[in-house]
């Protein structure tokens, strides 16, 4: 028969742990429990155009909006996805159409746009993005940078079948 000795450095290890870990990680077995879907944000879809064209930049450029787009669960990349990015900018307001353009996912599932320099509107620098192809249920994004000097934006995507 095993004896277990309990003494403080053992009871604190374990106590480490739980908070590390949270109760769940005692209960469930290691590994990857997948992942779930993104939700779509409250006012991502503010000033939405439908079908904004695929471009190669928007504007001038000088400031990069960047992320990926997977697929929940298993978290696959998702190549060749659609993604329309639009803010309020230095060359134009979110409403306005040169102020949108969409993009398409690579094979890993990354995808980045050159365009002009997010400004505040109502006193927050934000982009929007959305993914709206069909295949995947439509989620709209709207990332708030934590200043309007950064010179990127990242926003990731996690889709559900539709």
């Amino acid at each position: 028969m095993t004896t277990v000795v309990l003494n403080r450095r053992k009871i604190l290890a374990a106590g480490g742990s739980v908070l590390a870990t949270g109760v769940s990680g005692l209960l469930l077995p290691a590994g990857a429990q997948g992942l779930a879907p993104t939700s779509s944000m409250s006012g991502g879809s503010n000033n939405y155009r439908k079908g904004a064209p695929i471009v190669d930049r928007i504007g001038k450029g000088g400031f990069w909006m960047r992320g990926t787009v997977r697929r929940a669960g298993d978290g696959a990349p998702l190549a060749g996805q659609r993604v329309q990015i639009w803010a309020h900018t230095t060359e134009g307001q979110e409403h306005e159409p040169q102020s949108h353009g969409a993009t398409l996912t690579d094979k890993n599932g990354a995808f980045r746009l050159e365009m002009p320099q997010i400004v505040p509107i109502f006193g927050q620098p934000h982009g929007h993005l959305a993914y709206d192809s069909g295949e995947f249920k439509t989620v709209f994004l709207r990332p708030v940078m934590r200043s309007a000097k950064e010179k990127s934006l990242e926003a990731h995507f996690i889709l559900q079948p539709a």
